[in-house]
This record gives structure tokens, sequence and C-alpha cells, in this order.
């Protein structure tokens, strides 16, 4: 197997017109088996960061791979879990329909659904411990419940590398440690990018850190301490 880098960020700078600059030269390599958590203050650059990765941002120097190729050419191989997902609850959406929606790229019917289809579906479901709930309404899950849909979503496209804003949010306890099990258990078959506030989160489940502040400083994940962060928010050398 290849042990080249899933995602490699070279001196990335990025800025939205009329702001100042959000991610500034930043270097960052995603390992083939990286669990990484992106860390840091609201509007430090981390979504920004993901939306690179996604290919959705261009930045404006620098440059960008995922597998080797520039993002928007694999965008098909990376899977996304926003923070907040744009389905309608009100819609009665069944949760077997919100999981085939990963399939659109690779299905030349647009929204019909062949067995093949069908079945990488009800595959993600399995991987997610979610095949109970396929015929279900998704607007009537839980809030752990809904997460671990919208990660098989993203798993039934196929995905190569796994992107999360904030996966926990909304979620108690009980569903937290259930959802972080699931994710180390998907981290045995590719990488997971995860955006947290929960530095705590971060340090105790995830195999690296990476604080975003307009720059990008890389940890353990164990030693992103209380005493770290009080240095990094003070430029200050760790």
């Amino acid at each position: 197997m290849s042990r080249e880098p899933a995602a490699l960020l070279r001196g990335v700078t990025f800025r939205y017109p009329s702001t100042p600059t959000v991610l500034g030269a930043v270097d960052l390599e995603v390992e083939s088996r990286d669990f990484l958590g992106l860390v840091g203050p609201n509007g430090g650059g981390k979504t920004t960061l993901l939306r690179i990765l996604l290919g959705l941002l261009v930045p404006q120097q620098g440059s960008v791979s995922v597998f080797g190729r520039p993002p928007q050419e694999v965008r098909s191989r990376i899977g996304y879990v926003p923070q907040h997902a744009s389905i309608d609850l009100e819609v009665p959406a069944e949760v077997l329909d919100v999981v085939l929606m990963g399939r659109l790229a690779r299905s030349s019917w647009g929204p019909v659904f062949g067995s093949e289809h069908l079945a990488a579906a009800r595959q993600a479901l399995e991987l997610t411990g979610s095949a109970d709930l396929a015929g279900r309404r998704f607007g009537e899950l839980s809030g752990g419940q809904r997460q671990r849909v919208l990660i098989a979503r993203a798993l039934a496209a196929e995905t190569e590398l796994l992107l999360l804003d904030e996966p926990t949010t909304g979620v108690d306890i009980h569903r937290e440690r259930e959802l972080l099990d699931l994710l180390h258990q998907l981290n045995q078959r590719l990488p997971i990018v995860l955006v947290s506030h929960d530095v705590t989160l971060v340090s105790s489940h995830l195999k690296r850190a990476a604080w975003v502040n307009r720059d990008v400083v890389c940890y353990p994940a164990s030693e992103l301490s209380p005493q770290v962060i009080e240095a990094i928010y003070h430029g200050e050398e760790p």
C-alpha cells in the first residue's frame, strides 16, 4: 500500500475578498492513516482549510494536492460531513434515501439508483451501525443518529479521505463516545480530518492536532495541553 500523503499543502495563503488573510503560508501534511484534529479560535481558518482540501476554495498562493492530484480532480474520493446538514428535516426523506445521495456522482441515471448503488448504501449503513435506521425518516432521528447517517452518506461515495466539521456538536456524551468509537474503526480504513472546538476531545482521542490560527502548528494530540494552548495564544514557544 502506498505511503504517499493523503493530502499535502505547501505555502498555502488564502483570504476572502475585502478581509484580512485567513491562512498565511500554511504547510500541512495529512498522512495515509492520519486521525487529525483541527483546533483553534473562531475565525482562525479551520473550516476554510477543510474547504481548500475539498477543492471548494482555491488559495491565492501555494499548492494543494489530495492523493497527488488537485482536489477538484479527486473530489469523488473525498467524503465531507458538514456541521449542519443541508437537509430539510420536514421533508419525509428516509435514511436510505439520504445515504443514496452519496452515490449521485457515481450514478449515470442521476437520482435513479440500481442494485449496485443500493448495495453500497446498505453497506455504508452497516459500517456505521445504522442498518436498522434505513426505513426511518431522517428528521425523526436524534443528533447522534443523524451524524452516523451523514457519515454513511459520505462512505457510500467510496470515500478515501473523510473530512468532518464539528461532528459532535449537539450530541450527548453517550452518543459522542459511540461516534468516536465509530471514527476510530473507520480510521483503520482511511485517514480522517476533524474540526473541533473541544481540545480535550482531540487530545484524548485523536492521533494528531493542528492548531489553526492563520498559521498551522501540528502536535501529537496528547501534547495539546492547556499550557501549550496558552503559549500558542500568546505567540510564545510552547
